[in-house]
């Protein structure tokens, strides 16, 4: 039988090789397993573990030296500062996609009722974290997973936040006649056959949700060429992509007849999200 500390010492070694953060990693799932915090565990090092207990934690640690992502097994994630539900139908969120939240709430007036789509929205980091810092905006989240979209409501439930709309479906095809000031999206932006996709937390993450396309571009090409319709006059597109995809995304959005294009660099310093803006004129192309 194990103790706390005897435990916590163990899983660091075991996870030694399987992990960057070993330490943490074992801190972690001993927390979840307990429902403590992290200062009880460091506190109390001599508490013994039942056999129940110690069951559940050797399973959860052999889940994670398989690299099963430290998410999927707790099934929770902070995003702004909140606890978000993840499961294995979702991405885990990740912090540089925060930056698209502080575009968002910089590009419109907090007073104003909004229209904004969140095109993929996963787990609803981003339509609930809009919701809750911004809550006279009007949100509508889109998902073509049944089961993504069941886990961003049972989401927003828990943190009993204002009114979101949801919407099962591909991108946009299910909000046909509706118009939006801000369309944002954290597509699938990795090329299909990107050797990443078999590394790390992406081997355990829904294909679907990761790659798009011989390029990674499918995606964010399909978003730009139909957003134009949904948009009104002024409004705006935000996408995540891909570091290496700001010049191409560019010339996509462009070729659209988007203007006042701008790219956004994430806190590592790379080409992360990109604004773009459609207004109406004599020039606007016809097939828009």
């Amino acid at each position: 039988m194990h103790t706390v500390g005897s435990w916590l010492a163990l899983a660091r070694q075991r996870l030694a090789h399987h992990s960057d953060s070993p330490q943490l990693d074992a801190e972690v799932l001993l927390c979840h397993v307990l429902a403590k915090p992290r200062s009880y565990c460091l506190a109390w090092p001599d508490v013994n573990l039942d056999r129940n207990t110690q069951n559940t934690l050797d399973m959860l640690l052999d889940a994670r030296m398989s690299g099963m992502p430290i998410a999927y097994l707790t099934g929770r994630r902070e995003f702004w500062s909140r606890e978000f539900l993840v499961s294995p139908d979702v991405l885990i969120p990740r912090p540089e996609t925060e930056l698209l939240i502080d575009i968002a709430l910089a590009l419109l007036p907090a007073s104003a009722s909004h229209r904004v789509a969140d095109l993929g929205t996963g787990s609803g980091v981003i339509a609930i974290t809009l919701v809750m810092e911004r809550p006279t905006w009007q949100i509508t989240a889109v998902d073509c997973d049944i089961n993504a979209l069941r886990l961003a409501q049972q989401n927003a439930q828990r943190l009993a936040c204002p009114p979101i709309t949801w919407r099962h479906g591909d991108w946009l095809k299910p909000l046909q006649g509706e118009r939006f000031a801000l369309i944002i999206s954290n597509p699938p932006y990795i090329a299909a056959d990107d050797v990443h996709l078999a590394r790390g937390d992406l081997r355990f993450e829904p294909r679907h949700a990761l790659a798009a396309g011989p390029t990674g571009l499918d995606a964010l090409q399909t978003i730009a060429a139909t957003a134009r319709s949904y948009l009104d006059n002024g409004g705006y597109l935000l996408l995540e992509h891909g570091y290496q995809q700001h010049t191409a995304l560019h010339a996509l959005l462009q070729s659209y007849g988007y203007r006042n294009l701008l790219t956004h660099r994430d806190w590592a310093g790379h080409p992360r999200v990109t604004q773009a803006q459609w207004i109406l004129s004599s020039h606007t192309r016809n097939d828009a």
